[in-house]
Formats: C-alpha cells, sequence, structure tokens
C-alpha cells in the first residue's frame, strides 16, 4: 500500500532530474528564443484540441440521450481538465461523470459510462496511431513498439466487445459480483451497472468515435510540432506522428502526475535518433505542457470556483 502511495512521485523525481541535468538556464535560453509566431499558430490549435476533445465524448452524450448543450459540455471538459492534470493517467477527469449527473436526471452510472467510453476509445486510437506510425518508421523506433501498439489495440478492442454489450458484460463480472461485493452493497452496485448500460451506443457509431479521438490527437501533436518549430526542430510532421503516440502511451503508466518525466524521458530519447538535442526536445514538452496543461487547469479551477459558488 505505501508503494502505491509513493510510485507517483516517480515520474516527477525524473523530470526534475531531466530539468538539473540540462541545465535550467539553457532551457530558458531556449524558451526566450522561440519564435512567437508559431507558438501562437500552437495557441490557436491547442484551443482547437479543446473543442475536438469536448465534441469525442460531447457526440457520445448525444447518442446516450443526455441533455446537454455542446457550450456547457465545453465548461464541463475545461473543469475535468483540472482534476485529470493533477492526478496519474488523468483518471481526475472522471469528475466529469459527476458533472453531467444533473443533464441526466441525477443518473451517475451513465455520465461514468460517458467517461469509461470515452477513455477506452482514446486509449485504443492512441495505440492505433503509435502502431500505424512506429510501422512507417521501423528505421527511426524499435519495432517492439509497433509489437506493444498492436497488443495493446487489440486487447481494448477486445475488451470493448466483451464489456459493451451488457448481458455478456453480466455474465463476465457475475462471479466478482457473487464473491467479492459485500452484501450491503450489492443493491447499490446493481443500480450502478444498470444506469452503466442505459442507453448505450450502437456498435455502428464505434467508428465515429474512434475516428474523433484519432482527429483530436493529431490536432493536439500539430500544436506540439509548431511548438517545435518555433524553437528551430526542423523535421517533418510524421516524425512528431511517430514519437508522441508512443510518448503519450508511457504517460499513461501511473506513476507520475499527468505523464510528467517519463514521456519526456521517451521523447528525449526518441527525438534524440533523428538529431534532435535534449534540450530543445525538453523545452518543447515544457512549452506544450504550459500552454495545453497548466493553463487549461487555471482555467478550469477558476469555473470550479464560480460553479461551488453557485
Amino acid at each position: 500500500m505505501k508503494i502505491k502511495k509513493y510510485l507517483p512521485i516517480i515520474g516527477i523525481i525524473i523530470f526534475l532530474y531531466i530539468l538539473f541535468k540540462l541545465d535550467i538556464s539553457n532551457i530558458l535560453r531556449e524558451i526566450s528564443n522561440s519564435d512567437i509566431n508559431f507558438l501562437l499558430i500552437a495557441i490557436l490549435l491547442i484551443f482547437i484540441s479543446f473543442i475536438t476533445q469536448t465534441l469525442k465524448w460531447f457526440t457520445i452524450t448525444k447518442i446516450q440521450l443526455t441533455n446537454i448543450s455542446f457550450i456547457e459540455a465545453f465548461k464541463v471538459n475545461i473543469m475535468s481538465m483540472f482534476y485529470g492534470f493533477i492526478t496519474p493517467s488523468r483518471i481526475g477527469g472522471i469528475i466529469r461523470a459527476e458533472y453531467l449527473r444533473k443533464y441526466n436526471n441525477n443518473n451517475l452510472g451513465k455520465g461514468v459510462s460517458n467517461y469509461v467510453l470515452d477513455k477506452v476509445l482514446d486509449l485504443g486510437s492512441l495505440a492505433f496511431l503509435a502502431g500505424l506510425f512506429s510501422l512507417m518508421f521501423k528505421d527511426l523506433v524499435s519495432i517492439n513498439y509497433f509489437y506493444y501498439s498492436l497488443s495493446g489495440f487489440i486487447l481494448i478492442v477486445i475488451l470493448l466487445m466483451i464489456f459493451r454489450d451488457e448481458k455478456r458484460s453480466r455474465s463476465t463480472l457475475r462471479i466478482i459480483y457473487v464473491k467479492l461485493v459485500p452484501e450491503k452493497m450489492k443493491e447499490k452496485v446493481k443500480n450502478g451497472f444498470n444506469s452503466f448500460y442505459q442507453d448505450m451506443p450502437k456498435k455502428r457509431y464505434f467508428i465515429l468515435f474512434f475516428l474523433l479521438n484519432v482527429l483530436n490527437w493529431v490536432v493536439l501533436y500539430a500544436s506540439t510540432f509548431f511548438i517545435g518549430i518555433s524553437l528551430g526542430i526542423d523535421i517533418s510532421f510524421y516524425y512528431f506522428l511517430a514519437i508522441l503516440p508512443i510518448a503519450t502511451l508511457i504517460g499513461q503508466i501511473p506513476i507520475t502526475i499527468s505523464g510528467l518525466g517519463t514521456r519526456e524521458a521517451v521523447m528525449i530519447s526518441l527525438f534524440g535518433v533523428i538529431g534532435i538535442s535534449a534540450t530543445k526536445v525538453f523545452s518543447m514538452s515544457l512549452i506544450s505542457i504550459f500552454l495545453a496543461g497548466v493553463i487549461p487547469a487555471l482555467i478550469g479551477s477558476f469555473l470550479i470556483f464560480k460553479n461551488k459558488e453557485k
């Protein structure tokens, strides 16, 4: 139990080690010399990514018959970004289910199902991109990344096939329900399970959800690409699509907060293969964290405060 408690610190230690090893003054110099014009393009793309990020789970809410407008969904997304930013694997984003409760006739299960579907499809699209581009650039990255990504993608598809169907899921989880769930909680768990599968999207919609997730990742990586250009990283966007999904996937390992440290270590290693200096890569990551992570989290915390006032 104590080990689990301190696991998220590992990534932060890695992050700080890289920061001091590369020399803070060199990193600050790189950042101060960045081209503001390309940074403005990156900021625009980050804003667009917030829209695509909202769109992908908002589409699920509409099919689940949740009565919420896109503007309200956008606000909920920004608020959940705060919780996602400060937790390992961004798991804090599940708070979105609580915010969606009032739009679902106080049905928490439907909000949880929205989050789980979105998260699983998010990881599936990420594994797909990582596998596709690591295969295309097998001379750049180890072929093992392709096999790991392919295995992850297949596993996610299998899990979706099993647990999307209520009857199949019920029979699969029945042993856990009977043996492990305390008697006094059985009724509550049963009601939660039923509400989770209420208005579950049909199979035909999952291709649409998947494509929206892919679009969101591409837009987000395009913003990192322009941050890289602002720092003088002059390489094809395809290299970013080969490297960033792998770094993002490894950043999902819950040994750090918001992927800090593990993501930077992978990026430095893989970008280094094509001759990009560690200082530039780390500076690019810092700017990206600030623009796409810290600022949205601060805005989200402000909206949370205002929401609590109401």
